[in-house]
């Protein structure tokens, strides 16, 4: 059987899913919505539906289970409330407490840095200036709890306001746009 692989930009707003099967999701919207997919093709992972950024799409399970594995690296360029300082930074790098299913549980070590640079991601409302000051920065993780960089970053006192997913192991955004797919080697 030959397999299909592509790489989304996931837009805001969107589940990471392709038909809804929860009555208290009806109006949500789904991927399913910005393109036509065959009935096999599925999301390699998840972005919650107010994160965004770059989904991969297969309908090969073993290049699923393979990116999803600890394995590969995620990376995440996270707006935050506030300024972020180099003692939030280092200590995302050296793992925080977080909850996970009730539970606490401990970060691996990742890599974290400010950006300073973020020419690079496509200009979106998130709230006014007056509300406050915002800053960048970078997570890359190769785990990937529920809502867990969302949670580092609160952890360290700089809730996140925007989260975009920029990288999985060498399959980047680069230039692509929200809505915009594009097929990848395998």
């Amino acid at each position: 059987m030959d397999h299909h692989y592509y790489k989304i930009y996931k837009p805001y707003g969107y589940l990471s899913q392709f038909i809804n099967h929860q009555n208290k999701r009806r109006n949500k919207k789904l991927l399913s919505e910005l393109y036509t997919f065959s009935d096999n093709v599925m999301a390699v992972g998840r972005l919650d539906e107010k994160s965004e950024g770059l989904l991969l799409l297969t309908t090969d399970g073993k290049f699923s289970n393979y990116i999803t594995s600890s394995k590969i690296e995620k990376e995440y360029h996270v707006m935050v409330d506030g300024v972020i300082t180099e003692e939030a930074v280092l200590k995302l790098q050296n793992g925080v407490e977080i909850s996970v299913e009730g539970k606490p549980y401990k970060t691996k070590n990742c890599k974290a840095k400010i950006l300073r640079d973020t020419s690079h991601i496509v200009e979106r409302f998130v709230r006014d200036e007056r509300h406050g000051i915002t800053s960048w920065l970078s997570i890359t993780l190769a785990e990937g709890k529920f809502r867990q960089v969302r949670k580092m970053t609160a952890k360290v006192g700089f809730p996140t306001l925007r989260l975009v997913r920029v990288r999985i192991g060498d399959y980047k955004l680069e230039e692509m746009k929200p809505s915009n797919m594009l097929p990848i080697n395998y």
